[in-house]
């Protein structure tokens, strides 16, 4: 059961902050990379944008960048090629693609349950029991910004 991982949208909980960088990126990485590590459990990480190139495959994590859209659209592309969309889990905590991959017929996991599932990465940092206020002004100014935005 693969899971399909909602980058930015992780980050933007874990590491609050609504404008990822590398560095946000490499942390999650690396955090999941080692949560993943001990265990047989295969995830797809998505972000929006660019994210170097191809995508590149830390034991049984995969790092895609969305190459052309959003990593929801990449994420819900991942799951109608699928045979058995039921076997996908999809972790966000974005209510609109969770409606989506529903809809699809994959799983939807919240991110706290994800990571309490594969417990603390050795030394990493642990993400917080709940994500905390959310900096609304940081969102609105993300969003104000026309290549920020969902196209449907």
């Amino acid at each position: 059961m693969p899971y399909l991982l909602d980058g930015n949208n992780l980050i933007g909980l874990f590491r609050k902050t609504s404008r990822p960088s590398a560095e946000d990126r490499q942390a999650l990485v690396a955090e999941l990379a080692e949560r993943l590590r001990r265990t047989r459990a295969r995830a797809i990480l998505f972000f929006d944008g660019p994210a170097g190139g191809r995508a590149t495959t830390m034991g049984t994590l995969i790092i895609r960048a969305s190459s052309g859209g959003s990593a929801d659209d990449a994420i819900l592309r991942e799951i109608e090629k699928a045979r058995s969309p039921g076997e996908m889990t999809v972790v966000t905590a974005d209510r609109g693609l969770a409606r989506r991959a529903r809809d699809s017929g994959a799983a939807v996991c919240p991110p706290e349950e994800f990571f309490a599932r594969f417990g603390r990465a050795s030394g990493g940092a642990s993400p917080p029991e709940s994500a905390g206020p959310v900096d609304v002004e940081a969102w609105m100014r993300y969003f104000e910004d026309e290549g920020n935005r969902n196209r449907e």
